[in-house]
């Protein structure tokens, strides 16, 4: 299945990326610490490869581009 994403365009997106996006290395231990790593925003364009989401941090605008490979899970609300 195939998601059309323009019918969400507008709602906040909880996505939460594959976890070798969050990966770290332990300083102590020389070995890979792998993270869950979570972007939230209101979805503002889709593009062929990828979702650009807008939030607002520390009284700043910031815009998040997500590649479409790099998502596990999204949670949309008030769909």
């Amino acid at each position: 299945m195939k998601m059309d994403w323009s019918k969400v365009v507008g709602k906040t997106l909880n996505v939460t990326m594959h976890e070798n996006f969050g990966l770290a290395m332990d300083s102590r231990s020389n070995a890979p610490i792998f993270e869950i790593v979570f972007k939230s925003g209101k979805l503002i364009e889709v593009y062929d490869d990828g979702l650009l989401l807008e939030t607002v941090r520390e009284k700043e605008e910031i815009k998040i581009y997500i590649p479409y490979y790099s998502i596990k899970c999204v949670e949309i609300f008030n769909f």
